[in-house]
């Protein structure tokens, strides 16, 4: 059985990832610090054979003992509320997390995956971004602190494919939401369901114009681990090409959850980005993927898991 690390794996897209994995047949190591992972994302995992869940934080020496087939590096706190919650250990998990990663990677001999983000692109002049296109960030900024330590993480990754030959592959991921996230995480998705859940007025920052670009989270996985599988060295974008104003986004949510909710509208925070939306080229042509889940459709089942959690008294 091929085995696997997943840093961050009681994370959102982590926790996916880990239970895609175990399913596919791989064992899998699951290192978190639990900053902002929780445990009942791995429900039905833990206890699993071929399944193991460490508490450590990956800014320290990792060490795992057996052989390894793939390292993925998902540990970070992801959300604008949660890393500018965090800011410095925001910085530590990007830059010593990422050197320790690749260093286990390097030391077994996996091939690395990198969780990077739509967030190197910052506020972008070039729409839709594609991988080549550099991005316009703030690096002082508050935003700076998640998007510098993701390019830097990029960085040390491919300077450790050049310089050691390792097997380096980095997904730039979008915006990305379902089962899994954590209610108070300030996304705007949860932020929106849940919202919406209590009857509560959903919250636009600025006058909704802004664009993003919103992957369900299996489709995500599903590009990641094509990825994982690849020849593709470097970064690929993964995310969902389809654009929808924050506004849009907004009433379709009322629709979607028959809400009577209104929608009221608060000052747009520093450096919050104007557009985003993913050139999916590249990960069409080396790996052929694209998502297949429509927004409604993933909102609809999101939606549903926030009802049960809320039943069980989670969230």
């Amino acid at each position: 059985m091929p085995r696997a690390v997943v840093t961050g794996g009681a994370g959102f897209v982590g926790s996916h990832l880990c239970r895609t994995l175990n399913a596919d047949g791989w064992k899998v190591v699951a290192i978190d610090s639990m900053l902002t992972g929780r445990r009942d994302n791995l429900e039905g995992l833990l206890g699993e054979t071929g399944f193991e869940l460490v508490e450590h934080d990956v800014t320290r020496y990792i060490d795992v003992d057996g052989p390894l087939d793939a390292v993925l590096h998902f540990a970070s706190p992801a959300s604008p509320k949660d890393y500018l919650e965090h800011p410095i250990k925001t910085l530590k998990v990007g830059s010593l997390g990422t050197h320790n990663s690749l260093g286990l990677a390097k030391d077994k001999g996996a091939r690395f995956l990198l969780a990077s983000t739509s967030e190197i692109y910052g506020d972008p002049l070039v729409h839709p971004q594609p991988e080549t296109y550099w991005g316009n960030v703030n690096t002082i900024g508050p935003r700076g602190v998640y998007d510098e330590a993701k390019r830097f993480a990029e960085a040390l990754a491919m300077t450790y494919h050049h310089t050691h030959g390792l097997d380096v592959k980095i997904v730039r991921i979008f915006n990305t939401y379902g089962p899994g996230l954590r209610p108070g995480d300030g996304r705007v998705v949860s932020n929106f369901l849940v919202q919406a859940l209590d009857g509560k007025p959903l919250t636009v920052y600025g006058d909704g114009s802004q664009t993003r670009s919103f992957c369900y989270v299996d489709d995500e996985v599903r590009g990641i681990l094509s990825l994982l599988h690849s020849d593709f060295v470097g970064p690929m974008n993964i995310g969902n090409p389809d654009e929808l104003t924050v506004l849009d986004l907004a009433r379709l949510v009322v629709e979607v959850t028959g809400s009577s909710s209104e929608v009221i509208f608060e000052p747009l925070p520093v450096d919050d980005p104007t557009r985003r939306r993913p050139d999916i080229t590249r990960a069409r042509t080396e790996i052929g993927w694209e998502p297949e889940i429509a927004v409604r459709d993933g909102l609809a089942r999101t939606f549903e898991w926030f009802r049960r959690e809320r039943e069980l008294g989670r969230a």
